[in-house]
Parts: C-alpha cells; structure tokens; sequence
C-alpha cells in the first residue's frame, strides 16, 4: 500500500538547528544533515578573536553536505566582525549570523552575547558595515530582553535598528536573559518563554523574516509556531533527540529516513574521519541521542561512550544489536 501524500508547508518558512557551543561541530552537524536535507545548520558560536588568531582552518571547516549552513559570530568590533563575515564569504558559508542571545559572563566583558541587546546601535553599525562588505546575509539572532529592559518596546527598538541598517532576518529567543544572578542554563530554563511577544513583532513588522527559538522539542509545536512566523529554531531537542529532523520531513510533505538509513550513509564518513586521525570518541558522543526512546537506547549510549578506544566495527555491531531489538520489540506489540 502507497504511502498518502503529505502536503508541503515549508513555503517561504524555515526550520534551523541553534548553535551550540561543544555541540553543533561539524560532525555533528554531518550526521544532523542525514536526517533533513532541508534545516538551515549553524556553526558553535565562534569569537572572532579565535578566528583571527586561532586555527582557523580547523575552527571553520566543514563537509559541503552541511549546506545551507550559517557561521554565528561572536564580537562587537566592526574591523574584526567585517574581517571575519569576508572569511565566511570566501569559504563559502550561507549566511553570517551575529550573537546577541549568549547569557554567559564569560563574554560579557568583550561585548559578546546578550549583553549587546543593551547597545543595539552598536549591533546596527556591525550590521551595516558587514553588509556593505559581502553579498551573503548578515542576520541577527537575540533575546527578547536583558535585565530590566524586558519590555516588548525595548525588543522592537533594538530589531528597529539592525533593521534600518540592512538587517532582513531575526531568530528571537523569547525568554530575556538575565545577566545578573543566572547562569547560562538557568538563562535557557528559568525566565518564561513569551512566544507572544515574537508573534507580535512579526505582526507589526511583517516585511521582516522573523524566526522563533525557545523549548521547542514537537513537530506539533513547530507547526503551530510556523503559523505566526517565519521560521522555527531548535536546539538541544534536536541534539539529544535528532530522530526528531527526521520526523520534520513530512513539512516538505516528505518521507522521514529510518535510523537504518541514516546509519548506512554514516559509517563512511566515520571511517573518513578515522583515516584523517580524528579520535572517533569525539564523533561517537554526538550519536548518542539516535535511538532515543526505544529498546535498545540505553546500550547504545553504554557501547558509544566511556571508552578510550571505539572502531567503526564496534559502532556499526552496537547500530545493529540496537535495530534488531527495536524489531522485535514491534513485533510483540
């Protein structure tokens, strides 16, 4: 029996992974990709001191599978900012995203992060002076609010801005950060959501692209935020649990992978990987959320993590022990 036909809701909408420090690297972001051809990716957020002085082959590589993928930026500084948005362009990146959101006190003090939110003129002459230099977009992804600026009005003046100076697409975390007492994981979980407020600023500034970003963990709850807006952004749902890009096919109104498939297309980038002398433990512990949920979940996360040593051998005799358990597991149902 034919499958019945999905129907395609993604028109002019868009489904994007959040940047992720230690999370969202680019073997992440390759298996990620195996799941959805469609979702916008993004790179960790990377300072541009890191990029100017750093290894930056290395901090800026990735497989063209990962295309369309964003680099998100970290700093206040126009010559470094521009610097780093033209070394995006020349390797390719899609767009270049600046950091306004990042809660953390560790990059307060270089004016990284959510801290910005407070001086949006200075985000609005980065926008301007890095738009003016390439021809990929420069976007803007922020907080509703810092601190005691937590108003709607205070939100729409700082989009107000980076707008005027060219900025087209916003990715709205809708939970202000709370730079005084909170830790950036209470920043992610403690403050309220307040998705209204982001509808509102799509309603009342709707030549804008404006995605939507907070606890989000549903395709349900994806549909009903696309209703409002232009985009949805996920995160941490789609890394502990990244069946979940697979099941967000049926919005192109295509069929999602199976875990099998996305396997099979896995082992060679891993044996890759191998044979460039990349410790295989490092890629393994972004698989671990694969078979979330089902039998067989618990020993493949023992059989990926805790060793000092893993073969692809090993990786692929867990995948299939793994498979063979979900199976029987529907048969007794």
């Amino acid at each position: 029996m034919s499958q019945p036909a999905l129907q395609n809701i993604m028109t002019d909408k868009r489904l994007s992974i959040a940047p992720m420090i230690d999370w969202t690297t680019t073997d992440y972001r390759f298996f990620a990709r195996l799941f959805n051809p469609h979702t916008y990716l993004y790179t960790e957020m990377i300072s541009t001191g890191a990029i100017i002085h750093g290894n930056t082959d290395r901090l800026l590589r990735f497989d063209t599978s990962e295309h369309p993928l964003v680099l998100q930026l970290g700093g206040a500084d126009i010559s470094e900012m521009t610097q780093c948005a033209l070394e995006a362009q020349k390797r390719g990146f899609d767009e270049v995203n600046i950091n306004v959101g990042c809660p953390s006190d560790r990059v307060q003090h270089n004016k990284i992060g959510a801290c910005l939110m407070a001086e949006p003129d200075t985000v609005a002459d980065l926008v301007r002076h890095m738009q003016a230099e390439i021809d990929i977009p420069v976007t803007v992804k922020h907080r509703i609010g810092i601190d005691e600026y937590d108003s709607y009005q205070f939100m729409k003046d700082f989009v107000d801005a980076s707008a005027e100076a060219g900025c087209e697409r916003f990715i709205v975390h809708a939970r202000i950060a709370w730079l005084k007492g909170l830790s950036p994981k209470e920043n992610r979980e403690i403050p309220p959501l307040r998705y209204d407020d982001v509808y509102r600023l799509k309603q009342e500034m709707p030549e804008l692209k404006i995605e939507i970003n907070g606890g989000i963990d549903s395709v349900e709850q994806i549909k009903t935020h696309l209703q409002q807006v232009d985009g949805v952004m996920i995160g941490r749902a789609a890394y502990h649990n990244p069946y979940i890009l697979a099941e967000t096919m049926q919005l192109w109104g295509e069929q999602a992978p199976s875990r099998e498939q996305v396997l099979d297309q896995l082992y060679p980038y891993l044996e890759q990987q191998v044979a460039n002398g990349e410790p295989l433990t490092s890629i393994a512990r972004h698989l671990l959320g694969l078979f979330q949920g089902l039998p067989g979940a618990r020993k493949w996360r023992q059989a990926l993590s805790g060793k000092q040593q893993l073969t692809v051998a090993e990786i692929k005799a867990a995948g299939d022990a793994t498979l063979q358990l979900i199976e029987r597991a529907k048969q007794q149902d």
